[in-house]
């Protein structure tokens, strides 16, 4: 049951912020929302209330998982200014948002072998 609650949830979040979006037509509200920490905060919550461990292992599973969503939002950041230059090159969605995948896919490669030179792995 808990599993269902989690699922609508979030997805009712991705609901609402396409909602503000696209019916009320207001993309700065939509955008700020969808730029706070929101998937996150949510997975702190589902992963504290999954947690088994003691307390003391519950902190640092979250502080590990915290940790590295940092490193990785670093590398996901130039898709949002190269998608839309993309686009306003006049590439159509579907080839741009693959480009933009491929990317920061890249990105993320580089990240974790920066990240293993400095002692922090998967």
């Amino acid at each position: 049951m808990l599993t269902v609650i989690k699922l609508i949830f979030s997805a009712a979040l991705i609901y609402f912020v396409n909602e503000i979006v696209v019916t009320r037509s207001k993309p700065l509200l939509g955008s700020m929302i969808a730029s706070l920490p929101l998937v996150s905060i949510i997975t702190f919550f589902w992963i504290w209330t999954g947690l088994k461990e003691s307390p003391a292992e519950q902190v640092e599973k979250l502080a590990s998982h915290s940790t590295g969503v940092f490193w990785f939002v670093l590398p996901s950041l130039p898709m949002f200014l190269i998608f839309p230059a993309l686009l306003r090159k006049g590439l159509s969605f579907l080839p741009s948002i693959l480009i933009c995948c491929v990317i920061t896919m890249l990105l993320y490669a580089g990240m974790v072998m920066i990240l293993k030179r400095f002692g922090m792995e998967l």
